[in-house]
Formats: structure tokens, C-alpha cells, sequence
């Protein structure tokens, strides 16, 4: 009996022994499943966030691309705004310069109907001139200064309203 009871005494420590050993290499196993599941998903979440980070990248090297292009061409709008207002300028300077040495006299238009009963003819030619036409007023070297820095003043006005619209309409355009 004593035998008996060793005999299924080590047949029961052979059988534990047995039983830890599946679970341990189950367990060994699970673990090594589960490491290369999390393993692959972290591969696969590195490289989403590597294509992220390469579509952002693109996205930001075509803005700083538009970016650099709207600085250039502002750049060369500005040059152009600026020669226009110099150019329109040296102009009104140079009117204003005849003007005042005489060289060049302003004139307006008068009303000849009026003064000549409706008929819009003029009574005669001036004398020791040979233009016939509508009678002409010259006007006063200091108010013809005038005129020419009002129209100066609409001249730079309108150029900078033009540069503005061609500024906003880029600005649209690039958007």
C-alpha cells in the first residue's frame, strides 16, 4: 500500500509538474503574442504619424512657397507704385516750373454763346492772331500753380488707389 501511495504520489507531482510547465509556456507564449501585436501596432502608429508630420511639412513648404511669392510681387508692386508717384510728381514739378517762368499759360474755355446773344459764334478774331475757335481766358500764374498741385494731389491719389486694388485683387487671388 505504501507503494501504491508513492506510485500515484509521483504520478501526481509528475502530472503538476506537467500542468505548470504547459502554463508556464502558454503563458510565455501570450506574452510573446501580445509584445508582437503591440510592437506591429506601434509600428503602424509611427509611421501614420511620420506621414502626418511629411503632409504637414508639404502644407507648410507651399504656404512659406505663397508666402515668398506674395513678398516678391509686393515687393515689385511697390517698386512700380513708387517710380509711378515719382514720374507723376516730376511732372507736376515740372508744369509747375513753366508755369512760373512763363513758358506755359493755363487757359479755360469761355462761354462765347453766352456773351454773343446764343448764336455761339465769335465776333472776331483777336487781333494779330490767327486762331479762329472758341475764345480762350489764360489764367493767373498763381492760381494755374494751384491747379496743377490739385490735380498733383489726384494724380498721387488715384496711383495709390490703383496700387491698392491691385493689392487686394493679388491678395484674392492668392487665397
Amino acid at each position: 500500500m505504501k507503494l501504491d501511495v508513492l506510485k500515484w504520489g509521483g504520478a501526481l507531482v509528475l502530472m503538476l509538474c506537467l500542468m505548470g510547465g504547459s502554463a508556464w509556456a502558454a503563458w510565455e507564449w501570450q506574452a510573446n503574442a501580445y509584445g508582437q501585436q503591440i510592437a506591429e501596432q506601434k509600428a503602424a502608429h509611427q509611421t501614420a504619424l511620420t506621414d502626418v508630420a511629411n503632409a504637414n511639412s508639404v502644407l507648410i513648404l507651399a504656404e512659406q512657397n505663397k508666402r515668398l511669392a506674395l513678398e516678391q510681387w509686393l515687393a515689385a508692386s511697390d517698386q512700380v507704385h513708387y517710380r509711378a508717384l515719382t514720374d507723376a510728381k516730376t511732372n507736376q514739378d515740372r508744369l509747375r516750373d513753366r508755369i512760373a517762368t512763363a513758358d506755359l499759360r493755363l487757359s479755360v474755355l469761355l462761354d462765347t454763346a453766352a456773351t454773343n446773344g446764343g448764336d455761339g459764334m465769335q465776333a472776331s478774331t483777336v487781333p494779330g492772331g490767327v486762331v479762329h475757335g472758341t475764345a480762350r481766358a489764360q489764367l493767373d500764374r498763381a492760381h494755374a500753380q494751384r491747379i496743377i498741385g490739385i490735380t498733383g494731389d489726384g494724380d498721387q491719389g488715384l496711383i495709390a488707389l490703383k496700387a491698392c486694388q491691385a493689392y487686394a485683387k493679388e491678395i484674392s487671388r492668392t487665397k
